[in-house]
């Protein structure tokens, strides 16, 4: 494993959740979803300004792949900042992935600690590096202390959600127990890449608590969607013959909702990437047994 391939992985994986379509609220190849500030040529850009922070995350990794893992975060956020930057300047202040930066720059991170340590890594592994490197999170910058800051806060303490910082602290439950199975039953059944990210994607927006979505059109957005995509899935998901159109009629009823799911979509990234690090020979790389020992 080495940086070139851990940051192309990340990049490609910000390009193949972009360019899906259709993918109901979210900017793709077909429109703008339910934003009126973003389009495809931002994202590209986007993804163009973090792949070689990917890289840097990575080596920052491997340097620190000895320190305890509850020490490493506060260490890595100042690079993850400047990555965020980075984004900024290329979008001209618009957030496009800060929540994939966090993302993918634990993951990346992550792959440097296994790395430095001479184990090999494959998704599982890396999960629970980050979830080691995320214990505590959610109580330590979620939990009630005053007047919540951020909307992240907020939704966390009126609902319970933990939104970004608890799929980061779960080790990505959400994309192990929904979005890689996803992935391989497609990939297995014969689909290719594109189908398969559309049936990772449903269950996605089928499973997730996607804060996003709440943040656009309350908790009864999310209920929609989840609605939505969990009937989709019962009709047949990516075997049914119609479901690019009932995709994109997804699309329309969320755009007129204005609401997106951006917690989901980079999971969506997230899911890609781990599947890169898979023992599955259809996914790509097989780099090694479970990096279950090397987390502690």
């Amino acid at each position: 494993m080495d940086t070139r391939r851990v940051a192309g992985w990340g990049h490609e994986a910000l390009i193949r959740e972009v360019e899906l379509s259709p993918k109901p609220g979210l900017v793709d190849r077909f429109n703008n979803g339910a934003h009126d500030d973003m389009d495809l040529a931002m994202f590209r850009a986007s993804a163009a300004a973090i792949e070689p922070w990917l890289g840097v995350f990575f080596r920052f990794g491997r340097s620190e792949c000895d320190r305890p893992a509850a020490d490493f975060l506060p260490r890595l956020r100042p690079q993850g900042q400047a990555c965020e930057r980075a984004m900024l300047r290329a979008t001209g202040g618009v957030n496009t992935h800060k929540g994939s930066v966090f993302a993918l720059g634990l993951l990346s991170a992550a792959a440097g600690r296994l790395a430095g340590r001479g184990v090999a890594a494959d998704a599982d592994g890396l999960c629970l590096e980050v979830a080691a490197i995320c214990d505590g999170l959610v109580a330590r910058e979620l939990r009630d202390g005053g007047p919540a800051a951020t909307a992240g806060e907020r939704l966390y303490r009126e609902h319970g959600l933990p939104g970004a910082r608890g799929e980061a602290a779960s080790g990505f439950a959400t994309v192990r127990r929904h979005g890689l199975p996803a992935w391989r039953r497609a990939r297995a059944a014969g689909h290719g890449e594109e189908a398969a990210l559309h049936a990772v994607l449903l269950n996605l927006l089928a499973y997730n608590q996607d804060t996003n979505l709440v943040a656009r059109g309350g908790i009864s957005a999310l209920h929609f969607v989840q609605t939505r995509a969990r009937a989709l899935l019962v009709a047949g998901g990516v075997d049914a013959a119609d479901h690019l159109a009932e995709m994109a009629r997804l699309d329309r009823e969320m755009i007129e909702r204005h609401i997106s799911p951006g917690g989901s979509a980079d999971l969506l990234a997230v899911t890609w990437f781990l599947s890169r690090f898979s023992l599955y020979p259809d996914d790509g790389a097989g780099l090694g047994s479970s990096a279950r020992a090397g987390v502690v």
